[in-house]
């Protein structure tokens, strides 16, 4: 299956020459003045064996109703809605014109995925014209020059994310529909973790008691809520390593804890409210993120707090202050020992988990991207900047980003947090880690 490419800008930007480059023969007629090209010209092509249908257009010009200009502009029209990605072509050597504002701003409520691409950048002189293209709001513009045959591997690099082979293939999203969520429930000693799963059973499954440290093993239970089939574990109490030094049976139950992590969907991560987010809590914490699990907090004990006004506010805000990688994470207040809040627990368990499974529309990400670049810009390194080109989505369970650009490894962690975070808030992805992959190489044509 080829990709669908519409070559789209100004007239004489150089659009059928950039068309003939990537077909592999001159199929369209080129010449230097302005529009040459009236009809849309389709050519099927597989350059460096990636797979393209191209589509040269005839550009956008103003015109009365019924002129040839209007029903030319119709044609490219017609271009984009069948594109599954717009390759947006600007004269290197007129830098941003006013005509290429006007094209960005209807290729920006198009909605489709768009590659900026500034031709005729045969030598550096060009530089300027390529770092004002950023203004038009779709990243770096690949340099190119269709006519000397530069800057093609880029272009085919940066077209790569949305080929037939990780273009909205959502593998991983689904399996078998009467596959059981996989919960467990995980935690320090002693904060609740059995009478926990006992309420939400119904019966006494796990021996409870003020004695910490009374479930030795993993203890798993089928249980169904809503029509939903889930697997319910308790696990031991995770204590630090030092503690469990020596203690063989103390071992063991933290390796069967980390097993039912690593095999969980989701975890429920409990919490003493009268002891909160200590250290231990926020290693474990740290060891579900880092397994890429779901993540949902249960503050258990919530009937000993006699102060609750602001309590969770507070509890809010020392989450997301302490695990930075988990923030927004559902955090619910709950009393195993009365019941108390638990029923909040499954439908903040479910958010987690579509989170867990959700799948992004590439043209969705492209345009989250455009505009978090837009709101901050990638710093420059050296004097040169990093340049984010396309977001991809490869996997799920966790979500999985791959960014395509160039120097990608030297982006400061706080410019991936910040896209993180806006991921995280543009796509409801409370409750699940989310991984950035950092793809690219260098451009030798740009500046």
């Amino acid at each position: 299956m080829s990709l669908t490419l519409a070559i789209l800008g100004r007239p004489n930007v150089g659009k059928s020459t950039l068309f003939n480059r990537l077909a592999g023969k001159k199929l369209a007629l080129v010449h230097d003045t302005p529009g040459v090209t009236r009809d849309r010209r389709e050519a099927e092509a597989a350059p460096d064996g990636f797979p393209i249908r191209l589509i040269d257009t005839a550009g956008f010009e103003e015109g009365a109703d019924g002129s040839l200009a209007q029903r030319m502009t119709a044609q490219t029209m017609a271009a984009i809605d069948e594109a599954d990605v717009c390759l947006f072509v600007i004269d290197a050597r007129d830098g941003v014109t006013a005509g290429d504002e006007i094209i960005a701003e209807t290729l920006r409520r198009s909605g489709k995925p768009v590659i900026l691409a500034a031709n005729k950048c045969e030598g550096r002189a060009q530089e300027q014209a390529i770092s004002e293209a950023y203004r038009l709001g779709f990243g770096e513009a690949v340099a190119v020059s269709a006519e000397h045959n530069l800057g093609t591997a880029e272009l085919l690099e940066a077209l790569a994310p949305f080929g037939p082979e990780e273009e909205e293939s959502p593998p991983e999203t689904e399996e078998a529909p009467d596959r059981p969520l996989r919960l467990a429930i995980v935690g320090r000693p002693n904060v609740g973790k059995s009478s926990l799963f006992n309420h939400i059973l119904g019966e006494e499954r796990s021996l409870t008691g003020p004695e910490p440290g009374l479930t030795r093993d993993s203890i798993a239970a089928p249980w169904e809520a809503n029509g939903r089939a889930i697997l319910l574990h308790d696990t031991a109490g995770l204590r630090r390593s030092a503690r469990a030094a020596g203690q063989t049976l103390e071992q063991l139950s933290i390796g069967s804890t980390l097993d039912a992590i690593r095999f969980a969907d989701c975890v429920i991560v409990v919490i003493d409210a009268t002891q909160p987010f200590e250290k231990q809590d926020l290693t474990i914490a740290d060891l579900i993120e880092k397994e890429g699990r779901a993540v949902v907090f249960a503050i258990n004990k919530w009937d000993a707090i006699e102060d609750r006004a602001g309590a969770i506010t507070k509890l809010r805000r020392q989450l997301d202050e302490s695990l930075p990688q988990l923030v927004g994470a559902p955090l619910v207040a709950i009393s195993a020992r009365t019941g108390e809040g638990v029923k909040r627990l499954l439908p903040a368990v479910l958010a987690a988990d579509r989170a867990w499974n959700t799948h992004i529309s590439t043209s969705a990400l492209n345009r989250f991207l455009q505009e978090a670049l837009a709101r901050h810009a990638p710093p420059a390194i050296k004097g040169r900047r990093v340049r984010i080109r396309y977001m991809t989505q490869p996997k799920v369970r966790p979500p999985t980003f791959a960014l395509f650009g160039n120097q990608l490894p030297a982006l400061p962690d706080a410019y991936l947090r910040y896209l993180t975070n806006g991921l995280r808030s543009a796509f409801s992805l409370d409750g699940t880690p989310i991984r950035l992959r950092l793809r690219g190489g260098t451009n030798p044509y740009a500046g």
